[in-house]
Parts: C-alpha cells; structure tokens; sequence
C-alpha cells in the first residue's frame, strides 16, 4: 500500500508586504517594457512602514514618473485606507537605480566580445531553474498550493467588491492536502489569516471566511468533519502589511512557483526582464513539464535545466517523471530537445516574452492561470501532440 502522509503548501495576497514590493517591481517592468521592449531591467523594492525604496540596474529608453508607478500600484492594491500608516497618497519613495553593468549587458547582448565564446545573445546570470507539472488539477498544479492561491484570489474579489467592507489587503492562506502516494484524499486543515478593519469580532470574520471563502473554494468531496479550519489563530491582525512587518522582492519564490511540491532553483521571477533566465528560463520550464503531462507521457514531470553567464545553450537539461512515465525517460528528454528551443532569445521569441504582460503573474502565482492564455504562454499545451508523436 502507498504510504500516506500530508503536504502543505501557502499563498499570499496582493496586500501582503513581499508582495507588495513583487508588485511594484513587475509594474516598473511593464513600464519599461511598454514604451521600450529592449529594456533590461532588475528591479527591487524595499517597502517598511511608510517606507518605500526601489533599487536595481535599469537601461531603458522608457520616460515615466517612477514615484508616480510606485503610489499607483499601492493604490490599486488597496492601501487607501486612513487607519493605514503604509499609505498610496502619503509614503515616502527613495530612488536609487543605475544603469546595467556594461560587464554583464556584453555578455547577454547578441555580439562579440573579448573572452565571450559566441555573438549569440547569452544568459543573463548563471543558475540552475526548474519546471513542474502534475495531474492533479485541471490546470497540472498541485492541488495544495492552488488551493492556497484560490482562497487569496476570493479573499481579494470579496474585499475589493465591497462585499466584506472590513477585509484589509494584507493576508495569508495555507492548505493541508493527505495523500495515499501521488493521490490526493483529502484537506486536513486550511488555515487564513487576514487583516482587518478594528470593529469587526473574530467570530464574525470566522464564520464568514469559512462559508463563504472556504466552502466555495475547497471542493466538498476533499473536506470531511475531521478538516481543521484555522482563521486569524492570533486572534487579531489588524496592523498589517509594510506597517506590520518589512517587505522585499523575491522572497515569496516558493508561493510563486509550485508550493514546495516542485524544487525551485532560488533565483526570484519579479522585477526581472526576460532577459533574465532566473524568470524566462523558469517559465519555460513550466510550458516544457505542462505539455509532457497533457501529452499523457507521465502523470508528474520535473525538468530542470542551467546556464553559464555568457553563454546561450544550457549546460545541462534533465527530464524526471518520479516513476509515472509511460515511456522511457531518455525518449522524453530527446523529444523536449527536438521540440523546445532552451536558448535564451530563442525562449524570448517563442514565449513572446519582450511584452508588458508581468503584472498579470505577480500575484497568486506565476503558474497554474489559464485564465489569460495569450500573455501567460507559458501555460499552454499546444506542442502536446509533438511531444507525442516523437516519444510514441
């Protein structure tokens, strides 16, 4: 018998400090990227109390009000509120960005250069990326972190929509899932935590949150009378975001990718020009594993690939299936290299990445949306049947 045990996996809101920093930087990139599809761009935020810094390496021929970008994209998230210290109208924003390295732009732009081995453009950075896939879902996500990633998108919709007035944007979900194998059975535990305005009760906010956020959203076949519900276990959390805690880019990766379940090889996605192999190798990744899974190769697929600063072809790509493989791994992995091409123009080109399309992936996770088909490409499956009619 399959041994059983239990996985968890957590999401974040908009509203939630890293993300709030996630969200600007994907906003200065599309920024960019709107007037000037050239632009390199690594942008960091640093967001503590009324404190907001954005750092980072920036060539681009884009002309913008970067302070103004920076009190939009906190207005839209939602930090209006008067009771908020961290506040659209009134934080303080800091400036401090340069142009890129003139040392790393040669080794990424498509020409020659002494000590530079190609006139190819190369990658940005050396570094190890990972895709996943898994046929547990209907979007091949885990069920564990979609579930988190659902919970935070109806806990935005309900406060965003007027319909819970005291919902703040500041919040965190996290989803228990036993499994018997590879087999999801059933949510253990489902836990929110959620700011909130100072007159509402805690009973008020738990019982709302579990009828209309949990029971629309966990299918009703995974909940059973033994499932744990845990709603603001503090007690209270009305100090929120920047004011309650300090936020910085990047440091949700594992929200932002497969929950745990999937390894991630550590470099953040937002801020990032697809320039950058940390964000466009890694979407890749997830097309390459989504399609092997909806060919019906394998039920669970991992691929992890690596670059050299400088140079264009991966050092190293392999495919694993973790035994649910319905041919022999080595045919799949000669497959993916007939039909995907790893360079980095190459991922550019065939992702249709050199578009302002980020903001849309910053929150409730960068894989796993199928709802917008034509910018997150990524998520498609249409070279499937390729992938098929090499391997069989």
């Amino acid at each position: 018998m399959a041994r059983r045990y239990i996985f968890s996996s957590e999401s974040v809101t908009e509203g939630h400090p890293d993300k709030v920093c996630d969200t600007i930087s994907d906003r200065i990139l599309d920024a960019c990227l709107s007037q000037d599809p050239r632009s390199r761009v690594a942008c960091e935020t640093l967001a503590k109390g009324n404190l907001v810094v954005i750092a980072g390496e920036i060539t681009t021929n884009a002309r913008f009000d970067y302070i103004e970008e920076v009190r939009s994209a906190i207005r839209e998230i939602g930090y209006v509120h008067e009771e908020s210290l961290f506040h659209a109208d009134t934080c303080l924003v800091v400036q401090a960005l340069s142009r890129q390295s003139r040392d790393i732009a040669q080794g990424v732009d498509a020409r020659g250069a002494e000590g530079k081995e190609t006139e190819e453009q190369g990658a940005g950075d050396q570094g190890l990326m990972f895709g996943f896939a898994v046929r547990e879902t209907p979007e091949l996500m885990p069920i564990p972190i979609e579930l988190s990633h659902k919970l935070g998108r109806e806990l935005t919709r309900l406060r965003k929509s007027g319909e819970l007035p005291w919902l703040r944007p500041d919040a965190k979900t996290q989803v228990s899932v036993e499994y018997e194998g590879f087999t999801p059975i059933r949510v253990t535990a489902v836990v929110i935590s959620t700011q909130h305005s100072p007159d509402v009760k805690h009973k008020e906010i738990r019982e709302t949150l579990i009828e209309r956020v949990i029971r629309r959203i966990i299918p009703t076949e995974l909940i059973d009378a033994e499932t744990r519900y845990l709603i603001n276990p503090t007690g209270r959390f009305v100090i929120g975001g920047p004011e309650g805690d300090s936020g910085l880019t990047g440091r949700k990766i594992i929200v932002d990718s497969y929950g745990g379940m999937g390894r991630h090889g550590g470099g953040a996605f937002s801020g990032k020009d697809p320039s950058k192999v940390d964000r466009s190798a890694a979407y890749m990744g997830r097309y390459v594993a989504k399609n092997i899974v909806a060919a019906g190769l394998a039920d669970r697929c991992e691929i992890q690939f690596a670059y050299a600063i400088g140079y264009p072809d991966p050092v190293s790509v392999c495919v694993n299936t973790f035994g649910t493989s319905k041919f022999d791994e080595t045919k799949i992995e000669k497959a993916v290299l007939e039909v995907f091409n790893f360079k980095p123009a190459a991922i550019i080109q065939q992702l249709d990445l050199l578009r302002p399309i980020y903001s849309k992936t910053t929150n409730y996770g960068h894989f796993g949306r199928e709802d917008d088909l034509d910018s997150l490409t990524w998520e498609r499956t249409d070279k499937a049947e390729a992938l098929r009619q090499l391997v069989s």
